[in-house]
């Protein structure tokens, strides 16, 4: 995982979170995603695919900058 993360580079994940991760940027998709969550409301199979798509680039950004601090 940690060898993974090294081949990405800071600006790509940065970039990508900025991206598709707060897209559409108003209101942040993610932050609608998150906020269903945690109200219980995430029950359609669309809403978690949501979900996935625009956390992964700041999972893998925290991840990075976890793995980084090593």
């Amino acid at each position: 995982m940690e060898q993974l993360l090294e081949k990405i580079p800071w600006s790509v994940a940065i970039f990508f979170c900025f991206t598709l991760g707060l897209a559409p940027f108003w209101p942040p998709h993610i932050v609608e995603k998150l906020i269903m969550l945690f109200k219980g409301r995430l029950v359609h199979p669309i809403d978690w695919f949501d979900l996935v798509m625009h956390g992964t680039p700041w999972v893998v950004l925290v991840l990075k900058l976890i793995y980084s601090k090593r």
